[in-house]
């Protein structure tokens, strides 16, 4: 009985190979797209735009390197381990300072590990990036079920609950017996459930999606009625960016409801990259720094390239989860940016390209324990892909008050 238990709670190295032949495969069904014909406006109002899709399938199949990736994610630690029957994918990076803190982090749809990349340095070894050795973290990245290369879930109930409960055994299982937790997009729901579940060793999580609105706003821009009265300037601006996210998520409404006929993004590249792209934008938000990345060859500054973004959607590709990661739509009932009650300690930062900017007075009216909030002036959504060094600095900072309360090693 014990050499089962053991087996299956076994954390086994990983390595990325991915097969020339399904490379070739990918290159030949690019260029064997069937293409419509051009959108009958001017704008992106009925979706990614032929040229634009064009443009990058070219540059896809012709010059883009899936291996220059592939090389980045072997250079790190990555491993899996069986969590409640399935296979998790991550990758466990350990400071060389000895007080490091533990950190998972959590990423999204249509994102992936792809989107922490660039985090991973700049936190576990600080002080090469000019931050100081005091703020160093062992950082744990986990692909989330039907994402990347972890498992696709076989039955239901894999949703945010699941999972939070899932990475606690896996911060569990690698030693780690206090921690932090942050995440954005669906990785701050999951970290949302992670405080309401308050798992023994969780010491604070971090939010760059913040769920911090009230039960009557809630309702309100749901319905989209117009606001509450008494609400403030920067009350205002939130609701009025609630009601146009509420406006422009039919991609979502798509895979919360019908998300296993989503054949077509599991048979052609492009009809994967378009659906991963667009995100009805109507004024930019949140996948603006996406598509700008498109005409981005490089960037000194860790700004979003083109080659990131495919290397993001390649992903997907290759581990064939366009289907497999939309059902995690599907599995979640609750709300999205309503408060949901967390007590637990929590620190907040605010993007000016998130989907909506969360005011500091219904942050402390949603998360209590409120241990940091800071508005920042650029990133978005993606933002550790987007800003590193600035995510990183918010990183450090959010947490920086635990170190000094609790002391200590870490691990």
């Amino acid at each position: 009985m014990s050499s089962t238990v053991e087996a299956a709670t076994e954390i086994r190295p990983f390595h990325v190979d991915v097969p020339e032949d399904a490379l070739d495969d990918l290159r030949r069904r690019i260029a064997a797209t069937q293409w419509p014909e051009k959108e009958t406006v001017a704008d992106e109002s009925q979706g990614v735009s032929l040229a634009l899709i064009q443009e990058l399938a070219k540059y896809w199949a012709t010059d883009y390197d899936w291996r220059e990736c592939e090389a980045k994610l072997n250079a790190l630690p990555q491993f899996l381990t069986e969590i409640d029957g399935l296979d998790i994918h991550f990758i466990h990076v350990r400071s060389q300072h000895e007080d490091a803190l533990p950190l998972i982090v959590n990423h999204g749809w249509p994102g992936s590990i792809i989107e922490q990349l660039k985090i991973i340095d700049r936190l576990t070894d600080p002080t090469a990036h000019g931050a100081r050795a005091e703020d160093a973290f062992h950082v744990v990245v986990p692909s989330m079920p039907g994402y990347g290369f972890s498992g696709k879930p076989t039955e239901t109930g894999w949703g945010p609950e699941r999972m939070g409960r899932a990475w606690a055994e896996l911060m569990n299982r690698l030693g780690y017996s206090e921690y932090v937790a942050q995440g954005g997009d669906w990785g701050a729901f999951v970290v949302d459930q992670m405080g309401l579940q308050a798992p023994e060793g969780l010491l604070a999580i971090h939010t760059n999606m913040p769920a911090t609105v009230p039960a009557d706003v809630d309702n309100a821009s749901l319905a989209g009625e117009p606001p509450p009265s008494g609400l403030s300037e920067e009350e205002r601006r939130a609701y009025e960016q609630l009601i146009r996210t509420y406006t422009q998520v039919e991609y979502a409404r798509m895979m919360a409801a019908r998300p296993q006929t989503l054949y077509g993004i599991a048979d052609s590249p492009v009809g994967l990259a378009a659906w991963l792209l667009d995100h009805n934008d109507a004024d930019g938000q949140p996948a603006a720094a996406v598509v700008a990345a498109l005409d981005r060859a490089k960037s000194d500054t860790g700004e979003l390239t083109r080659d990131e973004v495919l290397d993001n959607i390649t992903l997907y590709w290759l581990t064939n989860t366009g289907v497999s990661a939309s059902r995690l739509y599907w599995e979640y009932k609750g709300g999205f940016f309503n408060a949901k009650g967390v007590s637990i300690p929590v620190a907040v930062t605010v993007f000016p390209g998130e989907q909506y900017q969360a005011p500091r007075s219904w942050a402390e009216r949603a998360y209590p324990n409120l241990i940091y909030f800071n508005e920042v002036d650029r990133g978005g959504h993606f933002a550790a892909w987007e800003q590193p060094e600035l995510f990183s600095a918010e990183i450090r900072a959010a947490f920086r008050s635990l170190r000094t309360t609790n002391g200590g090693r870490h691990d």
